[in-house]
């Protein structure tokens, strides 16, 4: 396993690391949770990832469980949770001093541990002051209830404002964002961080590497009412599966994307895992999985990066055909 620092933190995060997020408390049973848990963590992940909404809450419940199960050294494993959508009534969503405080001690009960290592804000909240959340954030700081606080799916501007309210107040400013990244969605680590990353150091814990699944290959591998394997030429039964020309397009560049992971011996998930590795503004990419095989397989792309080279990128680069492009003003 390779650590990397969580932006210009002093936090070392293993590069793959696992979360709960569509699948604990709900297509698995807990056994098999455990399971998966022990597999990421005796491979060398050390930061397994969660949230209030996963499950509403019964996530957190499992993942819970099975920390104090183990019987891990606390200093061994990282362990977040994320605020924002806690509940139906007025006061159980958004990020108010009441819901960030609620929430954290929630999540505390819920997940059976003294501290949250990161506690992210899961959406920006346009209904609260952003100095009452960077100050609600810099209170469970400074109480020891949680160590990092960061951000999911915001937006550069929006982490800049936090950053520059907890500059101006004295607070702790987010060390990372949690925003998904993969190859067909790149916009926004690529881009629109850029200045992120070395104005503030801002880290990253990166979710959907495989893109709701299109990058593990599994829609390329489904079959017709002919019997006969989907190819290029004959996606009809995407039509049914699939909505949008967008959908197809995917499928067909993923088909030239398999005969490349074939060519350089890695299968496509790894390929995909690999290449979202490759990037050195990347501090972990979130691994899940339902079966301990499938998990095995993709813990295994920390060896692929070095396969990601020039030539195999510029091939990748040419099939996807989406690099982000820098805005030039005249």
């Amino acid at each position: 396993m390779q650590y990397r620092r969580l932006g210009k933190s002093g936090l070392q995060v293993s590069a793959l690391s696992f979360g709960a997020w569509l699948t604990f408390a709900k297509q698995i049973d807990n056994g098999v949770a455990e399971k998966l848990m022990h597999t990421a963590y005796d491979a060398g992940v050390n930061f397994f990832d969660n949230a209030e909404i996963y499950s509403k809450g019964e996530a957190e419940l499992v993942m819970g469980k099975i920390l104090k199960n183990s019987k891990w050294e606390r200093s061994s494993f990282l362990v977040s949770s994320k605020v924002f959508w806690g509940g139906d009534k007025p006061n159980q969503k958004g990020l108010s001093r009441k819901h960030v405080v609620e929430g954290c001690h929630a999540a505390l009960k819920r997940l059976q541990v003294d501290y949250l290592d990161l506690f992210f804000c899961h959406r920006p909240d346009a209904n609260t002051p952003m100095e009452e959340t960077v100050a609600a954030m810099t209170d469970l700081i400074r109480q020891g209830k949680v160590l990092y606080w960061g951000t999911s799916e915001w937006s550069a501007q929006e982490i800049m404002e936090a950053y520059s309210v907890a500059r101006q107040y004295n607070l702790t400013p987010p060390t990372m964002e949690q925003p998904q990244y993969n190859m067909f969605h790149r916009d926004k680590v690529e881009l629109e961080f850029e200045k992120l990353y070395e104005e503030i150091g801002l880290g990253t814990t990166t979710w959907s590497p495989l893109a709701s699944g299109f990058l593990t290959g599994k829609y390329n591998d489904q079959k017709t009412g002919k019997g006969t394997r989907a190819d290029i030429e004959g996606l009809e039964w995407l039509k049914e599966k699939l909505v949008g020309e967008e959908a197809i397009e995917k499928v067909k560049k993923v088909e030239k994307l398999m005969g490349l992971a074939k060519e350089i011996g890695v299968s496509m998930p790894r390929l995909a895992l690999a290449w979202c590795l490759k990037n050195k503004h990347v501090s972990t990419v979130i691994l899940g999985a339902s079966k301990v095989s499938q998990l095995e397989e993709n813990l295994k792309a920390i060896d692929d990066i070095s396969k990601i080279t020039e030539e195999v990128n510029e091939k990748i680069e040419n099939i996807l055909h989406n690099k982000p492009q820098k805005v030039v003003w005249a």
